[in-house]
């Protein structure tokens, strides 16, 4: 079991207060490796701050987060930030490339804190090699403004998965893109889960997108549910 969730409540104010808003109830659930899972749910049902509980993000009021069979709602900031730079990926709706960096230096980014120079020399290769896999190497020297949204947010999935993560969590990654490329987002997404064993949990309002999952959860009322 790659990922698991037991009995995670979380909250925004102080429990008790009239202003306090309940957000997940004691939700649970379980992510195996190589899953590629779709959640739904209506806006401002907890969607994002779930994928933030799981990334570590934030911390749950009560329950545990644990990957791998370890809790990390108990870790230290250090040991969260490698937590997240090593084992999770994550792609937003909106690709926040850096602007002043080419693509190549925007994918290397989360790569900056390796001191090994051979270490980061590989990760200069699985750059290209993964760029030349989704179809942007030749924009490479390119700056972000220069290019389309479709081509920005593939570069995005490509800096998420430079340092190799178990575990890519998606928040509605293909909510700023036209058909044509929501399909393309799908493909490659679904082409790295099939692949590189990949486990893919995706948040998205797309349902033709949702379909192509192996499964899909909704998200309502603090719990999940299959459909």
């Amino acid at each position: 079991m790659l990922l698991k969730l037991e009995n995670v409540s979380k909250g925004f104010g102080k429990p008790g207060d009239p202003g306090f808003q309940p957000v997940l109830d004691h939700l649970s659930m379980e992510v195996s490796y190589g899953e590629h899972i779709a959640i739904l749910g209506p806006s401002g049902s907890g969607k994002t701050t779930l994928l933030n509980l799981i990334g570590g993000m934030d911390h749950p009021d009560t329950g545990s987060v644990q990957f791998n069979g370890k809790d990390i709602t108990g870790y230290s900031r250090q040991e969260m930030d490698r937590f997240r730079n090593q084992s999770i990926g994550f792609v937003f709706q909106f690709h926040h490339l850096l602007p002043q960096c080419t693509l190549m230096e925007n994918i290397l980014v989360p790569t900056l804190v390796e001191r090994d120079k051979s270490l980061r020399a590989e990760k200069i290769d699985r750059a290209g090699a993964l760029m030349n896999r989704v179809g942007i190497w030749e924009y490479r020297n390119k700056f972000p403004g220069k290019l389309s949204g479709g081509e920005c947010q593939r570069a995005a999935v490509v800096r998420a998965m430079i340092n190799n993560p178990a575990l890519l969590l998606a928040d509605e990654p293909t909510g700023a893109l036209d058909s044509e490329n929501v399909e393309r987002m799908a493909d490659l997404l679904l082409e790295l889960n099939s692949e590189d064993g990949l486990t893919l949990l995706l948040v998205t309002h797309s349902a033709s997108l949702a379909k192509r999952m192996g499964k899909t959860l909704e998200l309502r009322k603090g719990n999940l549910e299959q459909i």
